[in-house]
């Protein structure tokens, strides 16, 4: 393992400053709710974008930064889609999902799971086979340097249709082509005009081969939509599900059935699919009994990281380092990762909160 990666054991020495914001870059964590292409730091898309001289998207990155400020969702999807024009070979493939792991590891993220569009590749002229060969030796890399395990979560892209939901079972579920680390499959894009019944044949058929069901639903749609996901789609997690707290029953049955919520706070700021972080309904998820984990969504292009989503997370909820630290293990509880892995990464969250707080 690399020296880069060498200090991921390392807790701070008893007595040191209880910086909140300090813990939290230190603190173990899970991530269960970021994309592929929206985690390419500004280095990383100034890179692509001067390698693909023909797109839009600015070479600098301090001109990114105004490129990435959105005016509404549908503003935030047409800048989503001109970066994942970025992506046109294996060689960007393998290179962005590195980098990536790259950035996870410096957060001390030691699992995560990589919402992955493979449709906006292949429909893009990538061969199907170097593309999960790309996204595979990266993910090994990654592990072995790093220390950060990688799974993949592949989704549809609803704005697509139905033709991208064909192409995503199928990539998911044939055997010829499905890549080892591939756990999960999901639902992304708009939710305006973009049903989720209409996704049931083809959750149906990744269940069937044995991945997890984690649709995005409420983000910008209300409860029904959220309904639909449980229903319809078989949902064991709910990306986002940011407009549940406007139903008390809906709130009672994730509550009830440990369905977690993949809450991504600024994320929802940046979309204005919630007004401000002080109405963000984080804390009515809580109350209400529902598993709530931490993410960043797609980052860079969101001015934050995963460290920054848990101060959020800490000063809506007015966590201490304890509270904090039980949200990363609900993230860890809420994976899909094995049970040694799991108690693996809790017990290392507990080895460094109880250093850290020692007198």
């Amino acid at each position: 393992m690399s020296d880069q990666s060498s200090d991921h054991s390392a807790v701070p020495a008893a007595g040191q400053a209880r910086d909140l914001h300090a813990f939290i870059a230190g603190l173990p964590k899970a991530e269960l709710h970021v994309h592929h292409v929206g985690s390419a730091s500004p280095r990383i898309v100034s890179e692509l974008a001067a390698r693909h001289s023909d797109s839009r998207v600015p070479t600098d990155p301090e001109a990114l930064v105004d490129y990435f400020s959105f005016t509404d969702f549908a503003h935030f999807i047409d800048v989503y889609l001109s970066v994942v024009d970025l992506i046109r070979t294996p060689e960007d493939v393998r290179l962005l999902t590195y980098e990536v792991a790259r950035d996870m590891a410096r957060q001390q993220v030691r699992y995560a799971e990589l919402t992955i569009t493979p449709f906006s590749s292949t429909r893009r002229g990538i061969d199907e086979r170097a593309f999960m060969d790309a996204i595979e030796d990266a993910r090994k890399a990654a592990e072995a340097e790093f220390g950060t395990v990688l799974r993949w979560c592949f989704d549809i892209p609803g704005e697509a249709g139905l033709e991208a939901a064909e192409e995503t079972a199928r990539l998911a579920t044939e055997d010829r082509v499905r890549p080892e680390g591939l756990v999960s499959f999901g639902l992304g894009g708009p939710e305006i005009g973009v049903p989720r019944p209409q996704f049931k044949p083809y959750f149906d058929r990744a269940i069937a081969a044995g991945l997890h069901s984690v649709p995005h639903a409420g983000e910008t749609t209300g409860p029904a939509t959220v309904w639909d996901a449980l229903n319809d789609l078989r949902a064991e997690r709910i990306g986002h599900g940011t407009t549940s707290a406007q139903d008390p029953r809906l709130l009672a049955h994730l509550a009830e059935h440990g369905i977690a919520l993949e809450v991504c706070p600024t994320s929802n700021i940046a979309t204005r699919a919630v007004r401000t972080l002080d109405e963000h309904p984080i804390k009515e998820f809580v109350s209400a009994g529902v598993v709530v984990t931490i993410n960043s969504d797609d980052p860079p292009m969101f001015g934050t990281d995963l460290n920054n989503e848990y101060a959020v997370a800490a000063r809506l909820l007015d966590l201490d380092e304890r509270g904090v630290a039980d949200l990363a293990k609900n993230a860890v509880e809420a994976s899909f990762l094995d049970p040694a892995g799991k108690a693996r990464i809790n017990d290392e969250i507990d080895t460094y909160t109880s250093t850290w707080l020692a007198p």
